[in-house]
């Protein structure tokens, strides 16, 4: 396995309603790389995003769905989510300020 630099790790924000709804409690939902753990999330939001503190994040790991063309099955890629919970005195993430 190479090595994941920090700007390899956040892949693109999440926008559904219920990430909007979370980010009035400043928690920013992304989709990062597979392989990625809870501390290189927060290392790459600290350095894309200046201003911003975590205080903490959750992740989960969501399956590939099953897709089924004629008689063959198969599976969706597998991807991974991050929920980022930002300080109080953080500044918010201007990726979201337009929506």
């Amino acid at each position: 396995m190479a090595a994941i630099q920090y700007y390899d790790v956040i892949l693109k924000p999440v926008i559904t309603e219920k990430s909007m709804a979370g980010m009035s409690e400043k928690k920013y939902t992304f989709l990062v790389h597979p392989e990625a753990n809870k501390t290189m999330i927060k290392e790459a939001v600290e350095k894309m995003f200046d201003g911003a503190k975590v205080a903490k994040v959750n992740t989960m790991n969501c399956d590939g769905k099953t897709k089924r063309r004629g008689m063959v099955y198969g599976k969706t890629a597998k991807t991974k989510k991050a929920i980022v919970q930002l300080t109080a005195d953080s500044k918010d993430i201007e990726i979201f300020a337009g929506l």
